[in-house]
């Protein structure tokens, strides 16, 4: 008997530890961390003495155009990213009544935002009768096409150069009728960017180039691998280009808006 238990412990630590020891194959050829061992380099200094020229803009990224076709990378967008780090509280996402990162949400919040209740009615197919359920729906990323970013162009006297840094970013959703036809897109909530840039980091996002680029979403914003378009500039009414343009006029005017700021770091240099 006691030469029994002793075999049976032997074969039981074996089975433990073979199980500790085995492990999933790895999907590559090599170990990767440099990705999650990355940190963000700090913006240099600035003093508001040195801004000789400031101009805020608020632009539209457009998943759809094929530059932007990372934003949608099905196996990690970039909105699971944010509204995740929102939820387990990594990220502060601020609300949507105004674009000052005034009003900081809860975690709690955000996942109720994340995953909204509708009441829906349920007909029996026995009684005929009819009767409302509550459902819980997650947000799906296929309605997120669109991002607003906020940014600020400044003119540094101290390099005599023009630079620009992002300040906020805001997910779009898109909102549909019963019957499936679109209505209208809000933002869902804004993130400060420069909170964010340390986890924008830890996150690879894709590289249509190569496999072994290693390019962080940290890396897209910074290096400004994206396209957009001007929807607002800083003005007295406070209001954005589609609330007084439209069609060709509105392109037209982000376009003018986009030479100013080019114009202004010339007309630096001239005089």
């Amino acid at each position: 008997m006691k030469y029994f238990l002793s075999f049976v412990f032997c074969f039981s630590f074996h089975l433990l530890l073979f199980a500790q020891t085995e492990r999933a194959p790895m999907d590559d050829i090599v170990p990767r961390s440099v990705m999650a061992e990355k940190r963000v380099l700090p913006y240099p200094s600035l003093r508001e003495q040195d801004i000789l020229w400031e101009k805020r803009v608020w632009r539209l990224i457009d998943t759809r155009e094929k530059i932007n076709l990372p934003f949608r990378y099905p196996k990690r967008p970039l909105f699971n990213i944010l509204a995740e780090a929102a939820s387990a509280g990594e990220a502060t996402a601020y609300s949507v009544e105004d674009d000052q990162f005034s009003i900081p949400l809860s975690p709690e919040e955000v996942g109720t935002m994340l995953n909204e209740v509708d009441t829906v009615e349920v007909i029996q197919p026995e009684s005929g009768s009819s009767e409302y359920q509550i459902v819980s729906n997650s947000i799906n990323v296929e309605d997120i096409k669109r991002y607003r970013i906020k940014e600020v162009w400044y003119f540094d006297s101290r390099t005599s150069t023009m630079n620009v840094r992002i300040l906020g970013i805001a997910p779009l959703k898109e909102e549909y009728d019963d019957n499936g036809n679109f209505k209208y897109e809000r933002p869902l909530f804004w993130f400060y960017y420069p909170q964010c840039r340390e986890l924008l980091a830890r996150h690879k996002a894709p590289n249509p180039f190569t496999d072994n680029g290693l390019m962080s979403w940290e890396d897209i914003f910074e290096m400004r691998y994206f396209s957009s378009y001007i929807i607002k500039e800083s003005n007295i009414h406070d209001q954005r280009l589609e609330h007084y343009l439209s069609g060709r006029e509105l392109l037209l005017e982000a376009d003018r808006i986009e030479q100013d700021i080019f114009n202004v770091e010339q007309d630096m240099w001239q005089y």
